[in-house]
């Protein structure tokens, strides 16, 4: 899948790597956007999407 968002393709790079710190951070800063409605929602969905497909650690 072809992510848009910089913050969804540095999450999948993390998770692919293994590296539960930064995916925890970005979760956070996303989903704060999203609730303080600073973005439209489609990068929250596209992490959503991202979080059910990737699998943590794939490229270890």
């Amino acid at each position: 899948m072809q992510y848009t968002h910089q913050s969804v393709k540095d999450y999948v790079a993390a998770k692919k790597r293994g590296d539960r710190k930064t995916t925890d951070r970005i979760i956070r800063e996303v989903t704060a956007r999203f609730d303080t409605r600073t973005t439209d929602g489609s990068e929250a969905a596209e992490l959503l999407e991202a979080t059910m497909t990737v699998r943590f650690g794939e490229d270890l």
